[in-house]
C-alpha cells in the first residue's frame, strides 16, 4: 500500500517533514510512505495559465503522485492561524477541474507540527476543510505536535510515546479507508 506524504513546509529542516518521516516508521508491513518534495516549484495559480496546456511539470508530478498513491498524508505548519500559502496554492491548482481532481475520492489525513503549544490545530482544521471541498475523503482527526523543536528523538521518532500511539492509530484508520478494489493486485 502506498502512502504519499506531503509537507506544507518549504524549510529544509521542517518539523512537518520530520513528522511525515516519523509516520513512515510506524506504517505496517506492506505499506510505504513516499515523500513528495516538489511544493516549492509549484507556480502561483492563475486561471489564464490554467487554460493553457500543458500544466507546469511540478503540478503534473504532484498529480501523478497523488493518483498513484492509495492514500495521502498531509503534514502542515500553521501560518497566521491557517495553512501555508504555497500548500493552498497547490491545492487550488489540483482542484481544477474539480470533477477530475486526483484528490477527488482519495482517502487523506492531516497532521501538523508547530513550535507553539497548539501543534497547528487551526491549520489542520483549515486543511481538512479545503480537502473536503475538493472532494477528498478526509479522516476527521488531528494530531497536534506542539513545541516541535523538542518533539522528536535523535532517531527521528516522536519523543512523546502517547503522540506516537495516536499517530499510529490515525495511520491505521487512514489505511483502513482503502477499499480492496482500489488496491492494485
Amino acid at each position: 500500500m502506498k502512502v504519499l506524504g506531503i509537507s506544507g513546509s518549504l524549510r529544509r529542516d521542517s518539523h512537518n517533514t520530520k513528522l511525515l518521516r516519523a509516520a513512515a516508521a510506524l506504517l505496517p508491513p506492506g505499506a510505504e510512505l513516499e515523500l513528495w518534495e516538489g511544493l516549492k516549484a509549484v507556480p502561483p495559480y492563475d486561471a489564464d495559465d490554467d487554460a493553457s496546456a500543458p500544466r507546469p511539470e511540478a503540478l503534473r508530478s504532484l498529480g501523478r503522485a497523488i493518483a498513484a498513491a492509495d492514500v495521502v498524508l498531509f503534514s502542515t505548519p500553521e501560518y497566521n492561524h491557517s495553512i501555508p500559502g504555497q500548500l493552498k496554492n497547490a491545492l487550488d491548482w489540483l482542484s481544477r477541474p474539480l470533477a477530475t481532481s486526483p484528490l477527488r475520492g482519495k482517502p487523506v489525513a492531516v497532521v501538523g507540527a508547530s513550535t507553539g503549544l497548539f501543534g497547528a490545530v487551526w491549520a489542520q482544521a483549515e486543511l481538512r476543510k479545503v480537502l473536503g471541498a475538493i472532494g477528498a475523503r478526509v479522516i476527521d482527526r488531528e494530531l497536534p505536535v506542539g513545541l516541535a523543536e523538542d518533539a522528536f528523538t535523535e532517531a527521528g521518532r516522536l519523543a512523546d510515546q502517547d503522540l506516537e500511539l495516536v499517530l499510529a492509530d490515525l495511520l491505521a484508520e487512514l489505511l483502513g479507508e482503502v477499499t480492496p478494489a482500489a488496491v492494485p493486485a
